[in-house]
């Protein structure tokens, strides 16, 4: 059912309506949700839309009532709003890429951890992002490395554009390259340092994810194949060409980090150190290749 907001409403009263029918669709965060929405919406930090409270809806009724409907439907805030707040940055997000989660922050936390411990702060390093999707994590460790340069990956052309706004954003665009194509083919070496937040859902349990992942984020960003691997196997492969060290960082299934390190011992990779989320699953591992 539509939720529909009349404009002599207050803002007050319209994020009540919205919490009770979200809380009535069975959505996680009814309050925060319709008071997310509302900011984005009407441009209000938290302390303004207090401070705003009593104020009318007005011409704004329409689009609030649109955007409450779509959450109805189960459609992310973010997708709605088309942005998402990641290691303190907002993005561009799209249909055309993975609606990025706050535990993909661990893949961050564990490459600038594995950047210092290799004794490579401040120096020109070079990174690999493959399966980029919105860019994140290129964007972000060349923001936060500003001695480095990176090349993004990705099979679908529009998430590169994704990308590409999301590093002008960021002003780290004239230290991407951007290239189409599948896990590192025809990029060349060396490389310091690869991440990757690749699909790794099983095939078989996409259709059990909830209504925001499994209707909404693209299909390519979550199919890891029968065993959830598959894209792993290939990363993996593609290391064995490429001049050593190299170290590797990549975002696993919250039970998938002993297999997807045995994936890449075969690689000759060995076990470098492990990132837990903030629900306290393994979220991220990486790996070195040495000479």
């Amino acid at each position: 059912m539509p939720l529909r907001l009349a404009p002599e409403q207050s803002i007050a009263d319209a994020s009540a309506a919205m919490a009770r029918a979200f809380a009535e669709a069975g959505l996680d965060s009814p309050q925060r949700d319709a008071r997310f929405l509302l900011q984005g919406l009407l441009g209000l930090d938290g302390a303004q839309l207090f401070s705003a409270s009593s104020r009318p809806l007005g011409e704004a009724a329409e689009i609030v009532s649109a955007a409450a409907t779509r959450r109805l439907a189960h459609e992310p805030v973010s997708r709605i709003l088309g942005k998402r707040e990641f290691y303190g940055r907002e993005f561009i997000v799209t249909p055309d890429v993975l609606d990025p989660r706050p535990d993909t922050e661990a893949i961050v936390d564990l490459a600038l951890e594995v950047v210092k411990s290799s004794g490579l702060a401040g120096r020109p390093i070079r990174i690999a992002d493959i399966g980029t999707g919105s860019g994140i994590l290129i964007a972000t460790l060349l923001a936060e490395l500003p001695e480095a340069t990176g090349v993004a990956t990705d099979v679908s052309l529009a998430a590169l554009d994704v990308a590409r706004q999301n590093a002008r954003k960021l002003g780290v665009a004239d230290r991407i390259e951007f290239v189409a194509t599948s896990g590192l083919s025809g990029c060349e070496g060396p490389f310091d340092l690869v991440v990757s937040n690749p699909p790794y859902i099983p095939a078989e349990d996409i259709a059990g994810l909830e209504r925001e992942v499994k209707d909404f984020d693209p299909r390519l960003a979550l199919d890891g194949g029968p065993d959830g691997l598959d894209v792993y196997r290939e990363i993996a492969r593609q290391t064995l060409n490429l001049p050593r060290p190299l170290r590797v960082v990549v975002e696993v299934g919250s039970t998938q980090a002993d297999a997807v390190e045995g994936v890449f011992s075969d690689a000759g990779a060995q076990p470098l150190a492990r990132r837990r989320d903030l629900g306290g699953h393994v979220r991220a591992v990486a790996m070195e290749i040495h000479l």
